[in-house]
């Protein structure tokens, strides 16, 4: 049996166990593709946690990195949330611990504290509002505070920055290391190949390569961007995975990477197998102590009421 219906069977058997076992499969935008092409939703990590909170199942199989499985887990606390490869985890929420952000509060007495969801539980359970990467600005922007700390991406901060000017945001010093990869020269060079093509950027890249773009975006936004924009052809500054979902939902419009494609190596981790290991086994298990639970609730929570103003 060749390696393609090796891996249409195992679909196959993925399917029918989740329909047995009643389980639904959340999968990151990052993801494998065969990953992507079992899964019940796709998304990014905020919009696919909060389908785990609505669906009505209470088996959740998250497929994406370590901090994206404990925010579900945030949000549907008495659910089984199941991460099926527990070391597939983020290089760039690792790069902040809690002991960070106490520190960091000794020397910023006055200052707000804003988590990019991007982070650790533990780090939600010390800060005192979560953003996204589509929202950041407008939680900045609502903010009653002079002075934010921001972790932990650096560039997001300074993104933030560009469009809230009458307050100081501090940022850590942490980043990602695919979007770190996107670089100006290949994305000027994409871009003169392609001089018809909208050039959208993901708000982690370099600063330099959003000076350029034509559409800074999340990859939510950019999955909602290719849905109404009348263009045709997109150059897409983010890792790879999102790139082979716009080129599977809209096969009529072109979607070339900027620059040689990046991968983020972390999410590919999780395999097809380990997907049906997952659901086999109802494990391994998101838990989570209750205090860090129900401080990292409140943070994430926070972010949901300065929308409802």
């Amino acid at each position: 049996m060749g390696y393609d219906n090796e891996i249409e069977e195992l679909k196959q058997k993925v399917i029918e166990l989740k329909r047995k076992k009643g389980a639904i499969i959340l999968a990151h935008n990052y993801q494998r593709e065969e990953v992507q092409e079992v899964a019940d939703f796709i998304g990014d990590s905020l919009e696919l946690s909060r389908k785990a909170a609505q669906a009505e199942s209470d088996f959740i199989v998250f497929c994406g990195v370590r901090f994206m499985a404990e925010t579900a887990k945030i949000l549907s606390p008495r659910k089984l949330v199941v991460h099926p490869v527990p070391m597939a985890r983020c290089p760039m929420a690792d790069m902040i611990t809690a002991d960070d952000i106490r520190d960091l509060r000794r020397e910023h007495k006055k200052a707000v504290f804003v988590c990019y969801v991007n982070t650790n539980a533990d780090v939600k359970a010390e800060c005192d509002v979560c953003c996204t990467s589509a929202n950041a600005v407008e939680v900045l922007q609502r903010l009653d505070a002079d002075e934010i700390v921001f972790v932990p991406d650096r560039n997001l901060a300074l993104y933030a920055q560009r469009f809230v000017k009458d307050k100081r945001i501090i940022p850590w010093d942490g980043w990602c290391y695919v979007h770190r990869r996107i670089k100006l020269e290949e994305v000027m060079r994409s871009k003169e190949m392609h001089p018809d093509a909208l050039l959208v950027v993901h708000p982690e890249c370099d600063p330099e390569v959003i000076d350029i773009a034509d559409e800074v975006r999340s990859t939510g936004g950019m999955v909602k961007l290719a849905n109404e924009s009348n263009h045709c052809k997109f150059l897409i500054g983010t890792e790879e995975g999102l790139i082979r979902r716009l080129r599977r939902e809209h096969p009529q419009k072109v979607f070339i990477s900027a620059g040689a494609p990046k991968v983020c190596y972390n999410m590919k981790l999780i395999t097809l197998r380990d997907v049906y290991r997952a659901l086999l086994d109802e494990a391994p298990e998101v838990k989570l102590e209750e205090e860090v639970l129900e401080r990292a609730s409140a943070c994430v929570k926070r972010m949901f009421e300065l929308f409802e103003r």
